[in-house]
């Protein structure tokens, strides 16, 4: 094995340990909020505060993290990102006090900056013949851990205890540390310029002002004035923020990037896709752990109704080893309207078939392939899409739409499931029936999405890197990129 290829093997494998480890946390106390308010001897609403806290923490530091990367070196951001969320993690295994681990909870946000970063590093290290592959398995392993978290939650808090939620995910990150430390090469260009603090102090209130009514609405109520003023507090500060990017000498987010076919179709679908898979995987497992007393349900554990979501964490993650074949076969836009288009079949059947387990099983594994396909080939999308140099920003924002996508669908899922209840105060069926349904639709318009995503296979570098894409569009106003000589 050649030099080159084993440094680049190397860092393959300490990106993968920090995705695993980031994406885990995202989803490993799902099943288990319960236990944590039983635990903290806490009310239901401040237990969903655990979920919140992440939530807005990783929605606001993911694109600002990929800047700041792409402006400083994204090795350096690399380290510190894992640093902050092994701190993190050992903050909320030691959390005396449910106050506590809401504040390590918020730490361990600063962890969503790990997946722009890890694309960055794979961009600027790895050769045009390893570098789709690479790229499709990190982002389908990145979409494969929320799932996986929800398998494993409930095992490990029965076999090792609650604490061991934040105990394995730190040693892994700590380990994921020391290896970026030494073992991954400096970022070989750079970004000019600062990181401008009225642009990210307006995302990061526009994205507090969106993503915090959509997560606590059912708890404060979807009539109540958070919830219907600052939706509209988000709109005006969005609006703000696009013209003061507009108007920056070296804009936080490249508006101009924003409006690239390769990136704007991208984050398109993955709002869409995030606004499905989010919501179902969040749901499944409450449908099966309904009593049958119900007239559905299977009276399921948190364990056994985990196990649910294993198919299609296995069939994302290994569809992820193919797809950039495929991509180079058939076309990114192939690729993933086939994948859409699967999601979307898969819940129709969730919503129409659940009377087995055998036919959830079989849907989830269909969906886990679908979404597969999707998120694997998004990122090769964006990348191809855009400029060296704005690698970790690009694809930060792609990762937060996403997010996005996903706790807007988690809430409309939860206000269809809940708006009506029967036996034993347990939803009632056709809740799951038409939230499903609407997931499935939110699917095909995503497939909608995807029809005008460019062939990447027709990009030529170059003239990326000279700002014409695609599409025709004006050129890119960013700064040019500086190599970096030392490595």
């Amino acid at each position: 094995m050649t030099a080159p290829r084993r440094r680049q093997l190397v860092t393959f494998t300490v990106l993968t340990l920090a995705v695993a480890s980031f994406t885990l946390l995202q989803s490993l106390i799902i099943p288990v909020l319960p236990l944590i308010q039983d635990h903290f001897d806490t009310t239901q609403s401040t237990s969903t505060w655990v979920l919140t806290a992440y939530l807005l923490s990783a929605s606001v530091c993911t694109p600002l993290l990929g800047r700041i990367g792409d402006a400083y070196g994204k090795k350096r951001m690399m380290v510190i990102v894992l640093v902050a969320l092994a701190i993190g993690s050992l903050m909320a295994a030691l959390a005396p006090s449910i106050g506590w681990l809401l504040v390590a909870r918020v730490v361990q946000g600063l962890g969503g900056g790990v997946l722009p970063l890890s694309f960055g590093i794979i961009r600027d290290e790895f050769d045009d013949q390893r570098r789709g592959r690479a790229l499709s398995i990190i982002a389908s392993l990145a979409a494969v851990g929320f799932g996986v978290g929800i398998v494993l939650g409930g095992p490990i808090v029965e076999v090792l205890g609650y604490a061991w939620l934040f105990w394995l995910p730190m040693i892994a990150t700590a380990i994921a540390a020391l290896g970026a430390a030494f073992l991954v090469p400096e970022s070989p260009v750079l970004t000019p310029g600062g990181i401008p603090a009225t642009p990210a102090v307006l995302l990061a209130a526009w994205l507090v002002c969106l993503l915090l009514p959509v997560s606590q609405g059912n708890v404060w109520g979807w009539t109540s004035w958070p919830v219907l003023v600052l939706p509209a507090l988000a709109v005006v500060l969005l609006v703000v923020w696009i013209v003061v990017e507009l108007r920056a000498d070296v804009p936080l987010i490249d508006m101009a990037m924003m409006r690239r076919r390769g990136v704007w179709t991208a984050n398109l679908v993955a709002a869409g896709v995030g606004f499905g898979m989010f919501a179902a995987f969040g749901f499944l497992p409450q449908l099966l752990q309904t009593p049958t007393e119900a007239g559905y349900g299977f009276g399921a554990t948190t364990t056994e109704s985990g196990r649910l979501i294993a198919p299609s964490a296995l069939a994302s993650f290994l569809v992820g080893f193919v797809t950039a074949q495929l991509v180079a076969r058939l076309g990114a836009r192939t690729v993933i309207l086939t994948g859409t288009l699967l999601n979307g079949l898969a819940f129709a059947s969730i919503a129409l078939f659940h009377d087995q387990t055998w036919q959830l099983y079989a849907a989830i594994t269909v969906q886990g392939i679908g979404g597969g396909l999707v998120f694997s080939s998004l990122a090769n999308v964006v990348i191809a899409s855009v400029p060296a140099h704005q690698t970790g920003v690009a694809s930060g924002m792609n990762a937060n739409i996403r997010t996005i996508g996903g706790s807007i669908g988690s809430a409309v899922m939860a206000a269809i499931v809940t708006s009506s209840t029967g036996v034993g105060g347990f939803p009632l069926e056709r809740g799951y029936t038409v939230g499903f349904l609407v997931l499935a639709g939110a699917m095909f318009v995503a497939a909608l999405a995807s029809l005008r995503i460019p062939d990447i296979r027709a990009v030529d570098q170059e003239a990326v890197e000279d700002s014409t894409d695609l599409a025709d569009e004006p050129a890119d106003a960013s700064p040019a990129a500086v190599p970096v000589t030392s490595r």
